[in-house]
Parts: structure tokens; C-alpha cells; sequence
């Protein structure tokens, strides 16, 4: 509950709210996905919800700004709460790093009904990620690096360097 605490920027919930967000977290823990993709030496962990879930979140939203942005944060806190469960290196780092979107990695997620945006590399579904398995390190190897303010520095967080991904290495 902490760490849902954290990421909803609350310091408490009322009973009724707690009550409802615990029934959601009862209805989409049955419906949250964790699956380990190999693509030929390389692996993946995937995480996601269903569309069903961003469906719930964006009805809430409409009727509720705030219990739109609790469920938003509930289903994002659920995510991220697999992926340090099976990844707890992720946790330290502040980052489940985003791979880049390679051909083998795009056919696989397809048969998992997950698929990358035309026009961008991110998934098509709203509570979905796609990190290295097993670890590999933070936003040092994240593949959308160039377009994340903690990636660019200009968050606070940190995040571990693996040998051989210092800054300027590779130069």
C-alpha cells in the first residue's frame, strides 16, 4: 500500500476510497498478465492489463477526476509491483528499462495480443511494459532514454550503471 501511497502523491485515504480501490485490485489481480518472452538469446518480462482495465479507468475519470487518477495509479502501482516482484533490481534502479522493439520481440508480443504503436515505441495497451529479463540495468539502456526527463537527468531519481554503460564508454 506504500507504494501505491507514493505514486498517488497521497499521505491518507478515507475508508470508502480504500474500499473501492481494494475491490478493484480484487477484480484486475485475476487479469493481470506476467510472462517471460525468449526471442532467440534474448528475454523479456511482460507485464500488462487488459483493455478492459483502461476502459474501468477512463469511466472513473469521467465520473471522477480524483477516483479516475486513484485508478489510473492503482493499475499502474499493480504493474510495477510484478515487475519488482519477479525483478527486485528494479526497484533499486527506478527504471524497468524499455528495450528496443526488434522484429523477433514485436512477432512475439503479437501472439500475446500486445502489439507496438505505428508510430511510436510504445505498446497499445495504457498498463503495459516490456523490460529485460533478467536485469540488465536502468536508464542507462532504456531504449526511450532520449525522450525521458529521468532518463535526461532532469529527475532526481537514480538509477544503477552496470559496468561497460557508463556515460561516454561507448566512445
Amino acid at each position: 500500500m506504500e507504494g501505491f501511497m507514493t505514486l498517488s502523491q497521497e499521505s491518507r485515504l478515507g475508508g470508502a476510497t480504500l474500499e473501492r480501490l481494494c475491490k478493484l485490485w480484487e477484480e484486475w489481480m485475476p487479469q493481470l498478465k506476467v510472462c517471460e518472452i525468449k526471442t532467440a538469446k534474448i528475454s523479456y518480462l511482460a507485464v500488462w492489463l487488459p483493455e478492459s482495465v483502461e476502459q474501468q479507468v477512463d469511466a472513473a475519470w469521467e465520473k471522477s477526476p480524483s477516483d479516475g487518477w486513484q485508478d489510473n495509479n492503482l493499475a499502474q502501482y499493480m504493474c510495477m509491483a510484478a515487475v519488482q516482484e519477479v525483478l527486485p533490481q528494479v526497484e533499486d534502479a527506478g527504471c524497468a528499462p524499455a528495450p528496443r522493439p526488434t522484429e523477433a520481440l514485436r512477432e512475439a508480443l503479437s501472439g500475446l495480443g500486445l502489439e507496438y504503436r505505428e508510430d511510436a515505441p510504445t505498446l497499445n495497451r495504457r498498463f503495459a511494459l516490456v523490460t529485460h529479463y533478467p536485469f540488465k540495468g536502468g536508464c542507462e539502456i532504456c531504449h526511450l532514454q532520449s525522450n525521458c526527463p529521468k532518463g535526461q537527468g532532469k529527475s532526481e531519481a537514480a538509477s544503477v550503471v552496470l559496468p561497460g554503460y557508463e556515460q561516454g564508454a561507448d566512445e
